[in-house]
């Protein structure tokens, strides 16, 4: 009983990556055909889909895409766990990935105040390092990381998510410790983030990343005046990211021009590096994945009519902003691949959870078509 069980299980598995190749691999075009005259198109991939275990998931992004973030398995956290022991494993195959299928891998990324462990900035009793001790923990991570990946890896997301929304720098313990509490201190972990990136790996771009840059002026400004500085001091940064986790009812067009015309004039590319559209009206909205719920069962209006056309019209908005300023756009990147893998659940992407292009695919492959 229990082998024709086993069996019955196994033949399971397989028809259902059979039906989910089949299904991402049907006759519509590909997205990094639609835009190979406007910029790079991507989406973040977790390890299940390099590794092959998400069949479905890994025929999108082959077909679809030119360009690939990793999603998790680049953070601190799980690639340098513990002083003295890195977890190259599933970094190592997600740039193999990428080579494979002639993506252009991102790294994803190297400085941030969250998803990195306590170590880093605390001694052995728990107390907060030095400034020496952790600007050391923080070059000898950018320079083992990005030294293996030298000619791999084309562009690093170096430093994440340092601004708070009125624009002035959160008070991680990045700022803490490395800036000391004083004003001409403060971009000091910024700095030293870049200068060691660059000496990592000379040819590869530099990104500062942060989300809310299209709805928060302020915050917008605040990321300018890190390039700013680091430009004053010599300091190689080639592009800014804007998240741009959007939802049903946020975008302000104003907002996104304001960001893009004001990051491209400090001298930077600008990307869209982590693009999904919320379709919960409630809930909770934060970034703590321990508290997303990632099932369609937690969105019970995700696959109705009408949220689909929501969708499908706000990422058509989304695009029409960005083929307007394609000259200052050099990649669009999806956080996730397909509804079933997305880290806020509902349905925030293009691929629903069978792997089959929604109304919003088409919807974007119109505006790309429109804009021409």
């Amino acid at each position: 009983m229990r082998s024709r069980q086993i069996v019955a299980i196994v033949s399971l598995v397989v028809l259902s990556v059979g039906a989910g190749l089949c299904m991402a691999g049907q006759d519509v075009s590909a997205l990094k055909d639609v835009f190979k005259d406007d910029f790079l198109i991507g989406g973040a991939l977790n390890r299940w889909v390099v590794m092959g275990r998400d069949a479905g998931a890994a025929g999108i992004a082959e077909k679809h895409f030119n360009t690939a973030t990793a999603e998790n398995d680049l953070k601190w956290q799980l690639i340098h766990p513990w002083p003295d022991r890195y977890n190259w494993e599933p970094a190592d195959n997600f740039v193999a990935f990428c080579e494979k299928n002639e993506m252009v891998a991102i790294g994803h990324c190297l400085v941030w105040h969250s998803q990195t462990p306590r170590w880093v900035f605390q001694d052995t009793a728990g107390s907060p390092l030095t400034r020496e001790a952790l600007l050391a923990h923080m070059k000898d991570h950018i320079m083992t990381v990005v030294g293996r990946y030298k000619g791999r890896i084309k562009g690093w997301d170096v430093v994440n998510e340092a601004l708070n929304e009125n624009g002035t720098l959160r008070n991680s313990p990045w700022l803490r410790i490395i800036g000391e509490g004083a004003e001409d201190k403060q971009y000091d972990f910024i700095e030293h983030a870049f200068r060691w990136a660059h000496d990592a790996d000379p040819n590869a771009e530099l990104y500062y990343n942060d989300y809310s840059l299209e709805s928060s002026k302020a915050k917008c400004d605040g990321a300018v005046a890190i390039v700013r500085h680091l430009k004053s001091r010599a300091v190689r940064i080639d592009g800014v990211g804007i998240q741009l986790h959007g939802s049903l009812t946020h975008l302000s067009v104003e907002g996104l021009e304001y960001a893009i015309t004001n990051l491209a004039a400090a001298g930077v590319k600008v990307m869209v590096t982590e693009l999904d559209i919320r379709t919960q009206a409630r809930g909770y909205r934060g970034a703590d994945i321990s508290r997303v719920n990632r099932q369609s069962t937690s969105d019970p209006n995700a696959a109705a009519a009408e949220t689909q056309q929501k969708l499908a019209d706000k990422y058509a908005e989304i695009f029409s902003v960005l083929l307007k300023h394609e000259k200052d756009i050099t990649r669009v990147t999806f956080w996730g691949v397909h509804d079933g893998a997305s880290w806020i659940g509902g349905s925030p992407l293009l691929f629903d959870r069978s792997y089959q292009p929604k109304e919003a695919f088409f919807a974007v492959v119109k505006a790309a078509r429109e804009s021409q």
